[in-house]
């Protein structure tokens, strides 16, 4: 996994986690995949296939370069040369970022997030894709999280695609960018989660999920009526007015139950429109939310995603996010609280039209001085050069 990269140029090279680009194109440049721009649009896509092995667990610690039982039907391709290989880069790529990032975040997230941790059992992540990782990695107590992201649902991988040769190739592209600067390159999501051996989200939901030291006990495949219910995939007809998900079911290494919800929706208010806002009412009936945010494409600074960002601020107890996120000016001085850590410059020259003169004033308040961020992380990914910022209501969420 390369990590030899020009300068400041980098952020043009990869985009992002979040589920939600504009619809133009813009000019990237990644070694890793060829350049691909995402709609704002989601193809409606057929419930998947049933998966053709027995132990998902077994899957997601395959694709995780784990082992796996030792009677598992895997435990063979586990044997073969480029297996062996693809786990022995696995594990010294997770080395480095366990390292690099998620020794650094569990530190600080212990003394800076205490108190939110220990009142946030809904994580809600909007612009998401699949990246559990992240989610996880903040808010590790947490019982329910909801992703949502514009990449396919996907399913899980069947033996087929586990003996495909294309597959090791297929996880590493698509880790690349995560594990080297915490998000996802869209080039990578629009290439990789399309293709036969990763066909959407679910798998990396389940690689992360093995490495972040969870048992997965359960897949099912779900969707959102127009009212909003959760349903199973086959309770109602197809329809592109439906929002397809997944719920996957973990078990913590300390015992702790969690259900990752997955939803593969375009947040824009146009397409609200049209599925009657299904996953906006959906989270509206998880009660109040700690709503985490990053490399969002700056998507909430415009109007058009207007619902999205009235959902997080009448609903949360609490946002964190980078400068991607919500814009300041969104946020109620009364109604909130905050606490600024890292660093606030400018965006990278792709997003230079949202910079805020009033973060920039924030973050020079000698009064309210920022705190230290020990990590990157966002699109301004090196240490130093990075910034997040905790948002605390005032007063009750509106539910």
């Amino acid at each position: 996994m390369p990590f030899s990269l020009h300068q400041w140029l980098l952020p043009l090279a990869v985009l992002v986690i979040c589920g939600c680009s504009e619809n133009k194109s813009a000019p990237v440049t990644q070694p890793a995949a060829p350049a691909v721009t995402q709609p704002d649009t989601v193809a409606v896509v057929a419930p998947p296939a049933p998966q053709d092995t027995a132990d998902v667990q077994d899957v997601a610690a395959f694709l995780a370069g784990l082992p796996v039982k030792q009677a598992s039907e895997l435990r063979p391709l586990t044997s073969s040369p480029a297996w062996t290989k693809f786990a022995a880069d696995a594990e010294q790529n997770w080395s480095k970022y366990h390292s690099t990032r998620t020794t650094k975040i569990e530190d600080w997230a212990r003394q800076e997030l205490d108190s939110v941790r220990q009142n946030s059992p809904v994580v809600f992540y909007p612009f998401s894709g699949p990246d559990f990782l992240n989610a996880t990695t903040m808010f590790p107590g947490s019982s329910t999280y909801v992703l949502v992201g514009l990449e396919p649902v996907g399913s899980v991988p069947g033996r087929a695609s586990l003996v495909n040769p294309k597959l090791f190739h297929a996880v590493k592209t698509s880790l690349w960018s995560v594990l080297s600067f915490s998000f996802f390159s869209t080039n990578s999501m629009a290439v990789d989660l399309k293709s036969m051996e990763l066909d959407g989200a679910l798998p990396l939901i389940l690689l992360f999920a093995a490495r972040t030291q969870h048992q997965v006990t359960d897949v099912r495949y779900v969707q959102l009526s127009l009212k909003g219910e959760l349903q199973p995939v086959d309770s109602l007809a197809n329809s592109p007015k439906l929002i397809p998900g997944v719920e996957v079911k973990l078990r913590a290494a300390a015992g702790q139950e969690k259900s990752v919800y997955y939803f593969s929706a375009d947040l824009n208010d146009w397409k609200l429109g049209q599925s009657k806002a299904a996953i906006l009412n959906y989270v509206r009936t998880l009660g109040p939310l700690t709503t985490y945010v990053k490399s969002a494409t700056y998507l909430m600074h415009k109007p058009y995603f207007s619902q999205v960002r009235n959902l997080i601020l009448e609903q949360s107890r609490f946002v964190l996010q980078d400068d991607s996120g919500i814009a300041m000016k969104y946020f109620n001085p009364s109604d909130w609280r905050f606490i600024h850590y890292g660093t606030y410059r400018k965006p990278i020259p792709m997003f230079a039209k949202h910079y805020q003169a009033d973060l920039t004033a924030a973050y020079q308040d000698s009064v309210h001085r920022a705190r230290p961020l020990p990590f990157g992380t966002g699109y301004n990914w090196r240490v130093n050069d990075s910034n997040l910022m905790l948002a605390t209501r005032q007063n009750k969420p509106v539910l």
